[in-house]
């Protein structure tokens, strides 16, 4: 049968609005407005926003599986709360995926782009040498999101689009000077804005695995 005109579009519009509540909420959780623990009331997002229900939901569920948002059967739609026993494991993790960004990313990266990456990592360098832990966080994640975009891979951008955020909130913990050494951290840190400096995609790539404890082999 004919489709009727103007069809087609209305699944655009409603999908819009959903990545536009999705982002919205992202930045409320990412940077701070929405705390670790709070509850999360559609009807209050729906206010807050100017939306109806159905995108909000469609939203929180994608959080979800960000891991940026807990949900609770008829109990509770929360923002996720970091536990101390999750934050070597999540760090690792990102270790995995970001020294395989940046093994990609640093020989394609222009003198401009390099040169905000440089700067970007003195800026996490530091927020390390200071023992800010959550300003740290904030600083990284942006740091990655530059460097992912400049990989050129379309399958490991979806990938770190996926995890990165839910992955980095998880060392937004309390404890998190006690577990990690900021001193070590901004050391290799600064290792790994030399190498990229350098242009040495494998050097980074190495850099970024000693930064989030991985085992490299290397005495």
């Amino acid at each position: 049968m004919p489709i009727p005109t103007g069809a087609e579009q209305e699944p655009a519009k409603r999908t819009l609005l959903r990545e536009k509540v999705f982002e919205r909420l992202r930045e409320a959780i990412l940077d701070g407005t929405l705390q670790p623990g709070e509850r999360l009331y559609d009807d209050e997002i729906e206010k807050w926003l100017g939306v109806s229900r159905t995108p909000v939901r469609d939203a929180i569920n994608e959080l979800t599986r960000a891991g940026l948002v807990e949900m609770a059967p008829n109990r509770y739609t929360r923002v996720a709360v970091p536990v101390e026993e999750e934050a070597h494991a999540a760090l690792q993790t990102l270790g995995v995926i970001l020294g395989g960004v940046v093994r990609v990313a640093v020989p394609r990266l222009t003198a401009k782009v390099k040169k905000d990456v440089l700067r970007q990592l003195a800026q996490v360098i530091e927020r390390l040498r200071a023992g800010d832990g959550p300003g740290t966080n904030v600083k990284a994640t942006a740091l990655w999101r530059t460097i992912m975009r400049e990989c050129g891979n379309p399958i490991l951008i979806a990938l770190c689009e996926q995890t990165i955020d839910g992955l980095a909130f998880k060392l937004r913990i309390a404890t998190v000077n006690k577990i990690f050494d900021f001193d070590v951290f901004a050391d290799l840190f600064q290792e790994l804005a030399d190498r990229i400096e350098a242009g040495d995609a494998v050097g980074a790539e190495l850099a970024v695995e000693r930064a989030h404890m991985l085992p490299t082999g290397e005495e």
